[in-house]
């Protein structure tokens, strides 16, 4: 019996001729990650344990969640992490001033890519399978012992294939066909597989547009998220990827669990209400909100704020709406203060932070009251998510959550443009 493609990335790493679903493995990684919530923890595991590093050039720890410092205990969590990465001679630390939301950074800085086994200590870790590696998220426990020996164990996943055809209709993104997605198969539809993504459609999906739906594979439960390496991944790649392209495909008899057939020109936008992902609607009446937010490492890419741009350049924000816009990078802030785009959402009245996680989990910079209401482009709308726990969040695309803010109430963007 053949493997697919994340099988395939595993043997290869477990230096194994084949795995097979259910096998419990033990692999080399390429890098693995934690931030400033989550490295503390791991770095009191690794003391505790009398360990160090062991391959100062296979770690990577971003400052993302609470950076700058909202508060004391932030800061302190930073300043262990920061003395540990002194301490080790980490090659991979971002602070303030360099540091970006990690899943977002990572690629953008040529640390994870295709062929990659990565591991991180965040749930959305499985993003980079947009590049065509195996990604995940584990405990701190784990990432302490991967620090200490670069490796890390495996119960192999087995798989759920999605076929894509077409091309996404205007105004449609990345972010509505995940959310199609988990509205189809719920939030455990796909408990500890791999989804795999192939198919024409493939090719009429942006890297954002994938990393977007890899990052969110972990709300329908899934182990990973990935997608085929071609030449949109190539390109990305190219003069940026700091080690060799390694390009593994499912076998034509790889096992799957269930396959499911996607016809992107036929996505509608896509919302999820209040109080989980798979709570999806592509039609809704007139839901009043309170407050935008634009950003995170599922929505705060380049591609992203244009999209937003494109609803708010000479409109303004709805009287009694915040909007927080946020740069997942300062790459890409950059772009953004380059193309304009900066001042387009000043002048429509939202603000423009600095990058960081914030308050997609809570954190601060956009903390909820009782019983307000947030488009948020963010990736989990569980009870108190965003703040108080009688809020609501409702996950939507840059598009939705920017013509929200200029209406004052959940709407598309064809509401606004046409």
């Amino acid at each position: 019996m053949g493997m697919t493609m994340t099988q395939k990335i595993l043997a290869a790493h477990a230096d194994l001729p084949s795995v097979t679903a259910g096998q419990l493995i033990e692999v080399d990684l390429d890098l693995a990650l934690a931030n400033d919530i989550t490295a503390p923890v791991a770095i009191r595991e690794m003391e505790k344990a009398g360990g160090h590093v062991k391959d100062r050039e296979k770690i990577a720890l971003v400052m993302d969640h609470f950076t700058p410092n909202k508060d004391i205990k932030a800061a302190c969590q930073v300043k262990c992490t920061r003395e540990f990465a002194l301490r080790e001679n980490i090659a991979h630390f971002f602070d303030v001033g360099t540091m970006g939301i990690e899943h977002a950074l990572l690629p953008e800085q040529g640390l994870v890519g295709a062929g990659d086994c990565v591991i991180g200590a965040d749930s959305h870790t499985c993003t980079y399978g947009a590049l065509g590696a195996f990604s995940t998220g584990v405990g701190s426990t784990d990432l302490a012992a991967a620090m200490m020996t670069s490796r890390c164990w495996f119960r192999v996943p087995a798989a759920l294939r999605f076929v894509l055809k077409g091309a996404l209709p205007p105004f449609v993104t990345g972010k509505d066909l995940i959310l199609h997605i988990i509205g189809l198969i719920g939030v455990d539809g796909a408990l500890y597989k791999s989804m795999e993504f192939s198919g024409e459609g493939v090719a009429a999906l942006s890297m954002d547009d994938r990393f977007t739906v890899c990052n969110m594979a972990i709300e329908a439960g899934a182990k990973n998220g990935i997608f085929p390496v071609d030449e949109s991944t190539l390109a990305y790649l190219a003069g940026r990827f700091r080690r060799p392209v390694r390009v593994y495909e499912a076998d034509a008899d790889a096992p799957y669990d269930a396959t499911y057939t996607i016809d992107l020109s036929q996505l509608k936008p896509t919302v999820s209400f209040p109080s989980l992902p798979e709570n999806t609607h592509t039609s809704w009446g007139n839901i009043a909100i309170d407050q935008v937010v634009i950003g995170s490492c599922t929505n705060g890419r380049i591609s992203d704020l244009r999209q937003a741009a494109e609803v708010l350049a000479g409109r303004k924000v709805a009287k009694n709406v915040r909007c927080i816009v946020i740069p997942a990078t300062q790459e890409i802030y950059l772009q953004a203060m380059k193309e304009g785009l900066l001042e387009a959402f000043i002048r429509a009245g939202a603000v423009v932070s600095t990058p960081t996680c914030g308050p997609c989990l809570g954190g601060y910079m956009g903390i909820l009251a009782d019983h307000e209401k947030c488009v948020s482009t963010t990736n989990r709308n569980f009870v108190g998510r965003m703040g108080h726990v009688t809020s609501e969040v409702y996950l939507a695309s840059p598009y939705t959550a920017a013509a929200s803010a200029v209406l004052g109430r959940l709407a598309t963007a064809q509401e606004v443009l046409q």
